[in-house]
């Protein structure tokens, strides 16, 4: 749901603007930033699903610290509190909630793979809704948060503008590019479903 998370950042940009937006593009994607190193040294795997064709769901997410329900509320924490000292108490919150949204725009998506606590101690059970095993239903989510996110984020800049338009012009470079953007992922993804 990568393209998804980039239309909620951008969704969270039209509300919130002491946050910049390259920082909510990066919280949006902090749990997966983290995850990365953990899967190179073997903490967290993938696990790819049987008849999978790619793209929505091919892997079984064994993200057992990252994207665990209290490991990504501390993720989140931290990134909160860098946000904080860096641009204010209003700016922090946004970007430690745009960091936690990740968690949860990926509990209905995920099969049940992600758990309670950091490395799954004490054996509670996993969340996750599997709706990425309807793709096209994931692709229709994502490409509504894209579209709407980047028509909102395009407001907020337009109104930021100064009157005789200065400003504007990085409004509609930085929309384009969160549409166009999302949209090359989520045509990526698709062109995987399609085999």
């Amino acid at each position: 749901m990568v393209a998804g998370h980039f239309g909620f950042a951008a969704l969270a940009k039209a509300h919130e603007k002491a946050a910049p937006l390259w920082a909510l593009m990066l919280a949006t994607v902090w749990l997966d930033i983290v995850f990365v190193p953990l899967v190179l040294a073997g903490v967290e795997t993938l696990e790819p699903v049987r008849g999978s064709h790619g793209g929505y769901g091919a892997n079984i997410i064994h993200a057992d610290y990252t994207h665990s329900l209290v490991g990504a509320c501390m993720l989140s924490a931290v990134l909160g509190v860098v946000a904080l000292y860096r641009w204010g108490h209003r700016a922090g919150i946004a970007v430690g909630a745009v960091s936690f949204s990740h968690w949860l725009l990926d509990l209905p998506v995920h099969r049940g793979d992600m758990p309670i606590l950091p490395g799954n101690a004490g054996s509670l059970p996993k969340l996750g809704f599997g709706l990425w095993q309807l793709p096209w239903a994931v692709a229709a989510i994502e490409l509504a948060l894209v579209v709407v996110g980047g028509w909102l984020y395009w407001r907020a800049a337009r109104s930021a503008a100064k009157p005789d338009g200065r400003g504007l012009w990085p409004a509609v470079v930085t929309s384009l590019l969160i549409l166009f953007g999302a949209a090359l992922v989520l045509f990526l993804d698709v062109t995987q479903i399609l085999g």
